[in-house]
């Protein structure tokens, strides 16, 4: 995420409301094999922008749950062992899976574990791997060309079969709240349940973060009014988008 420390007057970029209208519209519901601290945000950021969260980590409905899902998220923060077996259970459900998934190397470049089940999920069909310039780094010489690869920073650079972006958006009070990233994930996966291209919406997820981060932090007080500001400019970035939409059908 950029390090902005101002906001900037212009709202979403076209692609990115449009985009964000396509969620609200069709609620993709996102499973997530994600971290117990990132959880709550998570969901809440999904249910923000208009998508429908899911976490189930049981193994004996697991494989149920994702084959019903739009997309998945699948976080190796907080490595234990059930996520380690719903993370396997996924790999073994890869012939069910409808949408993409997104795989959050977290710490890979200092756990051996998760860098080894890192590499194993970025060979399910319609992989996004979403990671910081550390953890992208011990990954990408394992990676193909057609998996799409975000590796987030001062400017988020996504790359993939469709090309190339850069993002520079965000506050440094993203990075000052824990699950920040992790919910980025989840945002990109929604954004890919609903766009074919999934290098467009990385950059729309991102984008609509950024932006939301900048809109919090000229508004909160600290790190803990700006989660709250932050779900707020998520939420009326999805009401604005759809409102947007109907009018254009109207016309």
């Amino acid at each position: 995420m950029a390090q902005s420390a101002t906001l900037r007057p212009a709202g979403l970029p076209d692609d990115v409301r449009a985009m964000l209208a396509e969620v609200a519209a069709r609620r993709p519901r996102v499973h997530c094999i994600t971290n117990t601290v990132a959880q709550n945000l998570t969901a809440n950021v999904l249910l923000a922008i208009g998508a429908e969260p899911s976490m189930a980590m049981h193994p004996g409905e697991i494989v149920a749950m994702l084959a019903q899902a739009d997309a998945a998220l699948v976080n190796l923060g907080t490595f234990d062992e059930q996520r380690g077996v719903a993370a396997a259970r996924l790999m073994e459900a890869r012939d069910l899976l409808r949408g993409p998934v997104v795989i959050d190397p977290v710490m890979a470049d200092r756990s051996p574990l998760r860098l080894e089940f890192a590499m194993r999920l970025a060979t399910l069909p319609r992989a996004i791997i979403k990671g910081n310039r550390s953890e992208m780094a011990v990954l990408t010489p394992f990676l193909t060309k057609e998996i799409t690869r975000v590796t987030t920073g001062p400017v988020d650079e996504i790359a993939g079969p469709s090309g190339k972006r850069s993002i520079n958006a965000g506050h440094v009070m993203l990075a000052r709240v824990t699950g920040t990233g992790c919910a980025a994930g989840a945002m990109i996966a929604a954004f890919a349940a609903v766009d074919a291209d999934p290098v467009a919406a990385a950059a729309a997820a991102l984008t609509c973060l950024g932006l939301a981060g900048e809109k919090a932090a000229a508004t909160a007080s600290g790190t803990g009014s700006f989660a709250t500001h932050l779900l707020d400019a998520l939420s009326g970035f999805s009401d604005r988008s759809v409102e947007e939409a109907r009018s254009g059908e109207a016309r």
